[in-house]
């Protein structure tokens, strides 16, 4: 039986099938796409390590940064567990053969991005997470690490809270399938996607992971916590990195103003950034001032995109911009060694894990210093302690699955298009579930998500081939959406604060009147503190 197995192929995956196989595990990685169109290769401006090589720095300023940023909703062990391993992460990564830029005397160099207090990220030009992820892919290829593509997550096998696999749909052969293994390990990203046409993500981070483990029994928590990155190209909605403007460039209004420091932390950018827009004002990122020698140098890939999908050339023109979703803060509750809490033998890793280690708001640079360092972090914890016991494992939730997706291919007709409702559910979410919310608006938005989650039964697919059969494949992605949503708006209402990413019309201060606490989700209730008081 499988040791390990590791569900998503993104940096996280990558990361934890290679540190479990230097300890000896047998592992198996899947995932529902190819693995160099994993969300890691859209990590653009770097990774963060206070390495001190431009100017000085250190492992407390570190930890101090991304404890400010994520506004006390975070654990203190675990940020210190980060960034403390940081330095030992992009040594690991250097030897392995991520092509790191240099500074003249051959030491990594190394950029200030938002909300850092010195130059901290690691890059490689702006393609720091491509090459960090195909350079762990091109590891667990000479290692022998067995990739299987094209699974669709369904469900987690359970039998009393202990985790032994899953189930999944062969996306190649048209069949579910079960996999079983002693430990389970969840990496799959997290849930940008449901801002449909408002998201640096793709289209496949719909939270199947996340939305597994919630019908497993799993804890989630902070999934109302959602950053939204403040440099998208305004008609397409593709990242910008964070590096134009840590290379010093600005940011101006339609009537050529600076109006926000560029390098504060992301929700106070987005927030100002929007506040221009609802005025009626266009927004620009001017890098001119650069020159289009550094430009080409250090950031060729957001030359090329604004002169692909924007049309204008940064190197003479201002580019269009506006804040859309990026990262997902909340997840998947685990504890310190990973584990999901409320279920056995399954862990999380990732954007899909919520760590407590960005709170209410990412540090940018953190989010490829976490998948890396506890990645390898999780997959040495699980192989030093490997079962030997031999399970006894039923094909009931095979079956379940079978009979279910079975279901989908009768043929009836359907009167709804879940693909018009979901690009008109991503519109609603990011207008009222995204950088600024009211509690009315967030009312009708969770009642129009109800809605249609009671009109499922007339949805449904249109493609009734079982090979390759991608309309079925969004229909189950939907589902997750539909369930990950939910969650998010309900809590949103939940928190009557504003807090980092977490942004109320009701609350335009963020005095953080009251204590952290952290909205969980189980077994479809909730389960959260009440609200007390910061004494005095």
């Amino acid at each position: 039986m499988i040791d390990i197995l590791i569900i998503g192929t993104g940096g996280a995956g990558l990361s934890t099938a290679l540190s479990a196989k230097e300890y000896g595990a047998n592992v198996l990685l899947v995932g529902k796409n190819y693995t160099t169109n994993s969300q890691t290769a859209m990590a653009q401006g770097g990774i963060n390590a206070p390495l001190g090589n431009i100017t000085q720095d250190n492992i407390q300023l570190h930890i101090k940064d991304t404890l400010k940023s994520a506004h006390g909703l975070c654990d203190l062990n675990m940020i210190t567990k980060m960034c403390s391993n940081a330095p030992d992460t992009i040594k690991w990564l250097d030897k392995l053969g991520v092509p790191f830029d240099r500074t003249i005397d051959n030491k990594i160099s190394q950029r200030q991005l938002g909300g850092a207090s010195s130059k901290r990220a690691c890059y490689a030009q702006d393609y720091t997470g491509l090459k960090i992820l195909h350079t762990l892919y091109d590891n667990c290829l000479k290692n022998n690490i067995e990739i299987k593509d094209e699974l669709f997550l369904l469900n987690l096998i359970v039998e009393n809270s202990r985790v032994k696999g899953a189930t999944f749909w062969d996306i190649e052969k048209g069949e579910v399938i079960q996999i079983n293994a002693q430990n389970t390990v969840i990496a799959t990203g997290g849930y940008g996607a449901i801002y449909k046409n408002h998201t640096t993500n793709a289209n496949s981070s719909t939270g199947d992971g996340i939305a597994s483990v919630f019908r497993a029994g799993g804890k989630l928590s902070d999934i109302e916590f959602v950053q939204f990155h403040p440099t998208a190209l305004k008609h397409s909605s593709i990242l910008i990195s964070e590096s134009a403007r840590g290379e010093g460039g600005y940011l101006v209004n339609s009537k050529g103003e600076r109006f926000i420091n560029e390098l504060l932390s992301r929700d106070i950018v987005s927030r100002a950034i929007a506040s221009e827009i609802k005025k009626g004002n266009d927004v620009f990122l001017d890098v001119r001032h650069l020159g289009e020698e550094k430009l080409l140098k250090l950031m060729p890939q957001e030359v090329n995109l604004a002169r692909i999908h924007e049309g204008v050339d940064p190197v003479t023109e201002l580019i269009p911009i506006k804040p859309v979703a990026h990262y997902t803060m909340g997840g998947i509750d685990v504890n310190y060694n990973l584990e999901v809490n409320g279920l056995t033998n399954c862990y999380a890793v990732g954007e899909c894990s919520n760590a407590k280690i960005h709170g209410a708001n990412r540090l940018g640079g953190n989010s490829l210093l976490e998948i890396i360092s506890m990645g390898r972090f999780l997959g040495q914890n699980i192989s030093q302690n490997l079962s030997t016991d031999k399970l006894d494992i039923s094909n009931k939730q095979l079956e379940i699955d079978k009979e279910f997706i079975q279901s989908l291919f009768q043929e009836y007709p359907f009167e709804l298009n879940f693909y018009q409702i979901y690009n008109n559910l991503g519109e609603k979410l990011y207008k009222y579930a995204g950088i600024v919310r009211d509690n009315n608006q967030l009312n009708n938005l969770l009642n129009k998500i109800r809605v249609i989650k009671a009109d499922i039964d007339n949805m449904g697919i249109k493609d009734k081939n079982r090979k390759h059969n991608s309309n079925l494949v969004n229909f189950l992605e939907f589902l997750n959406i539909l369930d990950i949503s939910e969650i998010l708006v309900e809590s949103a209402l939940i928190r009557d604060e504003s807090r980092g990413a977490h942004y109320k019309k009701a609350y335009p201060k963020e005095e953080l009147i009251y204590l952290a606490h952290s909205i969980f989700w189980q077994e479809d209730k909730t389960i959260y503190n009440r609200f007390e008081k910061v004494k005095s």
